[in-house]
């Protein structure tokens, strides 16, 4: 009798054991689904809408005074390319055969755009034609000041802070061994700020080389932007990336949550902004409290 049960003894373990790990497969599944499909939660007082979608990797943006719009799609293996969306949402092919085109910037009436590729040219583009700046190693962010070009290079442990004289085209290390550093700008207090992704901090670039954090315990910050409402940080987070602003007062508030790999953050003529979301391929437009009320989630 006591051989007879132990077939089917060993049966129920055998099918309890399959339920439980089925049951953690689906609950895996449902989490990460959650994680995807949840929709982006703004702050009070701030919203969002979609202002473009079907955008693949699109990664950085250039508002245009006509209300157009200069937008990059940071795909891989010559598959990238930079476009142009008139006002009326037809669209224009400006470059292709790009390796993850990643930064841009305006500059002296054109703009600057990088590639995030070893060995990749950083270019100026004006009337149509692209001209060779200088070289870097998966250059991502970049900033303009008029008199230098900033370019900030993506790499594990080795990435350099690169500035570019315009004058006579000199290229100066201002820093090295940089940890996944992604963004650099300059605020209008004149604090130059750049990302290390990988160890969660910004640091602000000082004469010393000190180069002391001014916030951490980040999640993968990417972008920077500085503006009169203060510093705004993207989170390059593949689920649950936050859109934060740290004002004067230094009190830091979450914009928007539950956003998917979101990239530039750039202001428009209009008084809101647009912020690339490269991990649902789309275009969000912020409006921020006390803006037009059409703009609505």
């Amino acid at each position: 009798m006591r051989e007879h049960n132990q077939p089917t003894v060993r049966a129920r373990r055998v099918r309890f054991a399959l339920c439980g790990c089925a049951l953690l497969i689906a609950a895996a599944l449902a989490f990460f689904a959650w994680q995807n499909f949840y929709p982006v939660q703004a702050s009070e007082g701030w919203r969002y809408s979609v202002a473009h979608d079907r955008l693949p990797k699109v990664a950085s943006l250039i508002p245009l005074a006509d209300g157009a719009l200069i937008l990059s799609q940071e795909l891989d293996h010559g598959q990238g390319s930079i476009l142009q969306i008139a006002p009326d949402g037809s669209q224009k092919t400006l470059l292709n055969n790009l390796s993850k085109p990643d930064g841009m910037i305006a500059a002296r009436g054109g703009w600057v755009y990088s590639q995030e590729a070893e060995g990749a040219v950083v270019r100026y583009f004006k009337d149509g034609v692209s001209t060779d700046l200088f070289t870097g190693q998966k250059v991502q962010g970049l900033w303009d000041d008029g008199d230098y070009l900033y370019a900030i290079e993506d790499r594990k442990g080795d990435g350099r802070l690169l500035r570019y004289r315009w004058s006579d085209g000199a290229l100066e290390t201002v820093r090295d061994h940089l940890d996944e550093a992604e963004s650099v700008t300059r605020c209008g207090d004149g604090r130059m700020l750049y990302t290390e992704k990988q160890k969660g901090v910004v640091r602000q670039l000082t004469d010393d080389g000190s180069d002391p954090v001014v916030l951490d315990n980040l999640n993968q910050p990417t972008y920077l932007l500085c503006d009169g409402r203060g510093l705004w940080i993207g989170e390059d987070a593949t689920h649950r990336a936050r859109l934060l602003l740290l004002d004067s007062q230094g009190r830091l508030q979450t914009v928007l949550s539950f956003l998917k790999a979101p990239q530039m953050l750039t202001p428009t003529p209009q008084g809101t902004y647009l912020l690339a979301e490269g991990g649902r391929d789309r275009i969000l437009e912020i409006t921020p409290p006390g803006g037009d009320d059409d703009h609505a989630q």
